[in-house]
């Protein structure tokens, strides 16, 4: 078996216990993002699964798109990243 070389880790295990991998991300080609693909993005950046440069630009993300995801998650957890959740969540 032939495995490509990459930078950084293949997997990482999550403080709930669940591993993640480069293979649990959405594919690069995603145009619908729901509220658990942005989650897994947002994780694999924080745990260190992938850097946020690379995310960016496979993902083709703007940086304040990106940075609105990591607080909405940090302050409110996933059901904030759901878009018919965005009022509900946003603070004046």
């Amino acid at each position: 078996m032939f495995l490509r070389k990459i930078s950084g880790p293949r997997a990482v295990t999550l403080p709930d216990g669940s591993i993640l991998t480069r293979a649990d991300l959405p594919p690069a080609d995603t145009r619908r993002w729901v509220a658990s693909r942005k989650a897994k993005v947002v994780r694999a950046i924080a745990y260190g699964l992938i850097t946020r440069e690379s995310a960016l630009k496979l993902y083709s993300l703007s940086d304040e798109e990106l940075t609105e995801w990591m607080k909405a998650l940090a302050d409110h957890g996933e059901q904030a990243l759901k878009v018919t959740a965005l009022q509900k969540f946003r603070q004046p």
